[in-house]
């Protein structure tokens, strides 16, 4: 069972807030994110994490390829495909073994996480679980529509109609990459876009709901998360 981590945009938001560090090196009670998340994965059962990171970000590169987070991880620096095309390339690694994916700068609690991992690894006749809730800091929510046994039927960037929104956290199964030709599809250059190809292929997608995830984009975003974390304890 691996944990895929991919940091998905630049930090031009984050230092021009004077953060001066990548979001995955923002830290939330004494602990790096990134170091948050692949601790909460390992403690879950997960046996290999992938980091996929912007090549820009020379300070979380070092700190990933110096540090042992007591779990065998890999750190993939793309410096010209996307991080779609990454996640791609490694199909001949997940086409037979389920994977978790995150974002570096994905705040949730520890509890709901381990619900997600158990939830995940029990629904065999699904292809993969999507987190979703109904509280999150984006400007930009993929709404989610699902029916009464939580098989999600559609997403839909608006906000119109929808009371549940994509988490941005992941589960797979080893056939959403077998057998699949997904690599050659150019046109499929974000996670959303790849969401809507799998529905449209009929893959079963189930939903996990969170109470609420903050992706930290912001110096306040950092507030949120630090006192969402410290009232849930």
């Amino acid at each position: 069972m691996n944990l895929v981590i991919i940091e998905t945009e630049n930090n031009s938001r984050t230092k021009t807030e004077k953060l001066k560090s990548s979001k995955g090196l923002m830290k939330i009670e004494g602990e790096y994110l990134i170091e948050r998340i692949i601790r909460i994965g390992r403690i879950n059962g997960v046996t290999r994490v992938f980091c996929i990171i912007n090549s820009h970000e020379p300070e979380l590169e070092h700190y990933l390829s110096t540090n042992n987070f007591g779990i065998p991880t890999k750190l993939i620096v793309p410096h010209q495909e996307g991080y779609m095309h990454i996640l791609f390339a490694l199909a001949s690694v997940h086409n037979k073994e389920s994977f978790f994916l995150a974002s570096t700068n994905s705040v949730f609690l520890e509890r709901e996480f381990s619900e997600f991992v158990t939830y995940s690894l029990l629904r065999e006749d699904a292809d993969g679980v999507v987190a979703v809730t109904r509280h999150l800091n984006d400007k930009k929510p993929l709404g989610v529509a699902m029916n009464d046994e939580d098989t999600i039927l559609k997403f839909n960037h608006s906000k119109e109609g929808y009371s549940w929104f994509n988490g941005g956290i992941y589960y797979f199964s080893p056939n959403i990459l077998s057998g699949t030709n997904y690599t050659f599809h150019a046109d499929i250059s974000s996670i959303e876009l790849f969401m809507q190809s799998l529905i449209a292929d009929r893959y079963i997608l189930k939903a996990f709901s969170f109470s609420k995830i903050i992706n930290v984009e912001s110096a306040a975003d950092l507030i949120k998360a630090e006192e969402f974390i410290r009232l849930n304890k």
